[in-house]
């Protein structure tokens, strides 16, 4: 699984999407847009709303585009494919495995150790430069695991 090699973005291109307001579940989506037969404009509009924790500090993004990936590429869509979705189970819950090797939560308040939904929070993660150093890594990894997946 995963045997074909791809090029992993750069730590430096994702930090730059960031500064150019492309958020991390966006950046995970549209990474994978060739190898999903999709258009990247596409995958970064349906992921729009989930950086940042869904906006408000919960599911981290790059986790809730790396789910949509694995929707999209082995999701199933027919009442009764108990067999595709049993797959799409399965990659989803080694997803899950590999990134909590890597990740102790999934959670982007535990991640970043503050709540970006709130004010006062988000300014300490601006001020630490959490956002441009700790984000754009969870991102690399996450594309990296799936990479391994698909």
């Amino acid at each position: 699984m995963g045997t074909c090699e791809r090029q992993q973005i750069p730590f430096e291109e994702i930090q730059e999407l960031f500064l150019r307001g492309i958020d991390c579940s966006q950046v995970v989506a549209g990474e994978f847009a060739e190898e999903l037969g999709m258009d990247k404009k596409l995958l970064r509009k349906v992921s729009a709303c989930f950086g940042g924790g869904m906006q408000c500090g919960e599911t981290c993004g790059a986790v809730t585009g790396a789910l949509m990936v694995l929707g999209m590429k082995y999701g199933h869509s027919e009442e009764g494919d108990t067999g595709q979705k049993q797959a799409m189970k399965e990659k989803t819950g080694e997803f899950k495995r590999l990134f909590g090797e890597k990740y102790s939560s999934c959670i982007c308040r535990d991640l970043l150790g503050y709540d970006i939904s709130r004010r006062e929070e988000l300014e300490k993660v601006m001020e630490k430069g959490l956002l441009l150093r700790f984000c754009p890594k969870v991102v690399e990894d996450t594309i990296e695991i799936l990479g391994k997946i698909l």
